[in-house]
């Protein structure tokens, strides 16, 4: 497959900044159903085998199948959100009021508890580090009242499969059910048993920049991947095997003429062959698991 040197060249000097930078998007692409089909890309298939043969039975798998990795976000909205367009962009800014006192930690310790029998006692994080975690604004635009505040339950789905877990359930006024903020920070991820495929990504392989959403049977998700604006967008391919399911992003087409050197970041939904499970969800090219949702910590 031909390489677009002098594009994708352009696009990692806009991935170096965009790296750098708060994480929002330069560009955004309309969402892209990419289905799980055969890769024609020869190299970029072993590079996916190569990443999948690595991680198996190595110390790295046997600390994510120890450890607690959310993939969803940690923060999930109440069921009727949003009211108003004033009410989401009080959420998007982080612009909340407390009108209430929030509660101290109940116990250090909590419980993760997995859907197949296993558990894990993580710490808790106070009422005042969730919050402050949701919460950073304050100012006189549209705002989110916070009338009330408890420790409660609510379920995430992880590297380990589905979890129940406590969580920091905000009461919103004029809203019939929480904000709910996980009570826990993950675990720290381990050393990945293979480098990146390359000093510098390429049209035919390039890395994820995160998840977005996972669907509710995890058979389906939705991540983020970078293109240019010369070109027909990002696809995306999966390889599954017993342990692991290993994504692979490329830059597919290409557009004659002069190009800007933006780069765009568009939503691509793969669908796998059989649920995710416990099997660890992977970067192609950076060999590393995928970026979950945001606001993680």
């Amino acid at each position: 497959m031909r390489r677009h040197t002098a594009r994708a060249a352009k696009l990692l000097a806009v991935l170096a900044l965009f790296t750098v930078g708060s994480g929002a998007a330069v560009g955004c692409g309309s969402e892209k159903p990419v289905g799980h089909g055969v890769d024609s890309d020869r190299a970029s298939h072993a590079r996916a085998r190569a990443v999948a043969d690595a991680w198996h039975d190595s110390e790295a798998a046997e600390a994510m199948a120890k450890g607690y990795y959310p993939m969803d976000d940690v923060i999930q909205l109440p069921e009727d959100a949003f009211h108003t367009h004033a009410d989401e962009r009080a959420y998007t800014t982080q612009n909340f009021v407390l009108q209430t006192t929030l509660p101290g930690t109940p116990e250090r310790n909590g419980v993760v508890k997995w859907d197949g029998g296993d558990s894990l006692t993580l710490p808790l994080m106070g009422a005042r580090k969730a919050y402050d975690s949701v919460a950073r604004g304050g100012n006189d635009g549209p705002h989110l009242t916070v009338t009330g505040a408890k420790l409660g339950e609510t379920t995430v789905l992880t590297g380990r499969g589905a979890a129940t877990v406590p969580a920091w359930l905000f009461k919103l006024k004029g809203y019939d059910t929480p904000l709910k903020r996980v009570a826990f920070t993950p675990s720290k991820p381990p050393k990945p048993p293979i480098a990146p495929a390359a000093d510098s990504p390429s049209d035919e392989l390039w890395p994820l920049e995160r998840l977005v959403e996972v669907a509710g049977d995890a058979r389906s998700f939705t991540v983020l991947a970078g293109h240019g604006a010369c070109d027909d967008g990002a696809a995306v391919d999966a390889l599954e095997t017993d342990d692991s399911v290993v994504l692979s992003a490329s830059i597919t087409g290409s557009k004659d003429g002069p190009c800007t050197g933006q780069l765009l970041m568009q939503k691509a939904t793969v669908k796998l062959r059989r649920p995710l499970g416990g099997r660890i969800l992977l970067d192609a090219f950076t060999g590393r698991p995928i970026p979950p949702a945001q606001r993680q910590y």
